[in-house]
């Protein structure tokens, strides 16, 4: 495994044997919080030869969404989005495996098949994750919780949006300020032996990428069913003292449907691109599952994030065609996610203003999804590093996917400031950019691409 060259300095003695003795005045990079943001910052400090001391409390504390005590582990989605190079997810791929990322080839190492998504197996995934950081020379992996912000620099905290309640205290206390909150839900599961596969079908939108999905279609009738056993569903309560503010794309099911009778199939039910090759028809709805491992036998009901009760998530989803007599192996749960007010916290090299020796990264700093944390996790390891090496922390151009959702994060200009995901909305539009939306997007890739091109190389990378 190539770990990377060292930049002005060398690991000491044998690595393998000194793992996590370090000599006297070797700098070295504390983080805290083993998610996609905390391993990415591990992988890029310790590529540039920094060594890294890696903090995370399970399996010996938990939280409400995780099950295991892998580093990386999937919770909301085994989705990393598409995988297309012409759409935001895709450029932004591409840009962290030009910066040097471990979550993405991993990524495709252990990748299921999800038509043009880039879908992985969970387990698989989460353990080469944790193998490769903890055998890698200059990373040292702490199994413990950390209750309050350590004084080593430098220093980042990627603990997420469940961060725990003791840290999460410490850092309303160090920031000054009041942290803002959503609800994030997931989806069921469904063992793949009990689906109905002759009320389904295989196939993916427009017949684009690998027919992994299993197509669920539904009736005028059925849906209408369908929707009212959803709006009258009982729900888990919220706390009292908490106002429900969820993420756009994490919105629940029930929360989506009250909206209207028409949101669901106009929305994550819609049936476009989909095409019942029993009827030669496009559906009246279509629930999508998507397969969660290898082996497919396991399937995630695709945008169906709920906080209904378990009892009232099998009667609703039942009502789903094919799902009849479908065993559920993971019901949808809601639970509180925690984040910064980044733009009156946060530089736009991840660091505080605080103090530049400690740096966020994650969904804690107001970045949504797997990837946009992990990437962000790859800038706050990148400049850790370099603070720790005496050099000045940097950003990536705003042209960029990356370093428009760092602009965005840092320079947000409203009070209420919500989470965002990677998309073309924040990039900067090109001098004399054409009215056409396709050659525009266009445009913005090519410009992405040279923009990160140049950026890694100014670091050697």
């Amino acid at each position: 495994m190539n770990f990377g060259r060292a930049i002005g300095m060398r690991p000491v003695g044998n690595a393998h044997a000194r793992k996590g003795v370090y000599s006297i005045g070797m700098p070295r990079v504390t983080i805290v919080g083993g998610g996609f943001a905390g391993v990415e910052a591990a992988w890029a400090a310790a590529r540039l030869g920094v060594p890294v001391r890696l903090y995370e409390m399970r399996p010996k504390r938990s939280t409400p969404a995780h099950k295991t005590g892998w580093l990386a582990e999937l919770v909301c989605s085994n989705s990393f989005k598409s995988m297309l190079p012409t759409t935001p997810s895709g450029q932004l791929k591409w840009e962290m495996e030009r910066l040097g990322s471990l979550v993405i080839p991993t990524a495709r190492e252990f990748a299921v098949p999800a038509g043009e998504a880039l879908a992985v197996d969970r387990e698989a995934f989460a353990k080469a994750i944790t193998a490769r950081i903890e055998l890698h020379p200059l990373i040292e992996v702490v199994r413990e919780e950390v209750a309050a912000i350590p004084p080593d620099r430098p220093l980042i905290i990627a603990t997420g949006p469940l961060t725990s309640d003791a840290l999460a205290g410490e850092i309303a206390r160090l920031t000054g300020k009041q942290h803002l909150y959503f609800y994030d839900a997931v989806s069921p599961i469904v063992d793949a032996s009990t689906i109905d596969y002759d009320k389904v079908f295989f196939g993916s939108r427009r017949d684009k990428g690998d027919p992994a999905y299993i197509n669920c279609p539904f009736t005028k009738a059925e849906y209408e069913r369908f929707w009212e056993a959803i709006v009258s569903a009982e729900c888990a309560p919220l706390h009292d003292f908490e106002e429900p503010r969820f993420f756009e794309g994490c919105t629940p099911l029930e929360e989506l449907a009250a909206r209207g009778k028409d949101t669901l199939r106009f929305g994550p039910l819609k049936p476009v691109g989909l095409v019942d090759p029993r009827t030669g028809k496009r559906p009246y709805a279509v629930l999508q599952l998507r397969p969660e491992n290898s082996e497919r036998m396991l399937y995630s009901l695709v945008a169906c994030q709920t906080r209904m009760k378990w009892g009232e998530q099998k009667r609703v989803f039942r009502l789903v065609p094919g799902l009849e007599n479908a065993e559920f192996v993971r019901y949808g749960v809601v639970h509180r996610n925690t984040y910064l007010d980044s733009p009156r916290l946060l530089q736009r090299t991840l660091q505080f203003c605080d103090d530049g020796k400690l740096l966020f990264a994650g969904q804690l700093v107001g970045v949504e999804g797997y990837i946009e944390s992990a990437a962000s996790g790859i800038i706050a390891g990148l400049n850790a590093a370099r603070i720790a090496l005496g050099k000045p922390a940097v950003a990536p151009p705003r042209e960029t996917v990356l370093g428009s959702l760092l602009h965005y994060i840092s320079t947000y200009p409203h009070p209420d400031f919500p989470p965002m995901n990677a998309n073309w909305g924040l990039l900067p539009d090109p001098d004399d950019a054409p009215k056409e939306r396709d050659l525009r997007r266009q445009l913005k890739l090519q410009r992405a691409r040279d923009a990160m091109e140049r950026f890694a190389q100014a670091l050697m990378l």
